[in-house]
């Protein structure tokens, strides 16, 4: 009984923290290949792109931005608009 209560706690409190992590919006201005990999529909090509993008061109202004990046499109922004973010790097 004891094991089950403390299996089914753990479970509780790695959910919970996996959850507070995916809200945290990833910065693609200064996120690794690996962060931008993470994002749905990012996959290695695309997150060279990225990076090649900014490096190339600066930061990002806006997410919409993202745009700009070869290989990215109007449908793949807004999908990824609530995940990321522009923030300045620092």
């Amino acid at each position: 009984m004891f094991k089950k209560l403390f299996l089914s706690v753990l479970m509780a409190m790695i959910l919970s923290t996996g959850l507070a992590f995916a809200s945290d919006k990833i910065n693609i201005n200064t996120a690794s290949k690996t962060e931008l990999q993470m994002l749905k529909g990012i996959g290695d090509a695309t997150a060279d792109a990225i990076i090649k993008y900014r490096e190339e061109n600066g930061d990002f202004k806006t997410v919409d931005a993202l745009i700009n990046v070869k290989g990215i499109g109007n449908k793949k922004v807004e999908k990824l608009a609530d995940k990321i973010t522009v923030s300045n790097s620092e």
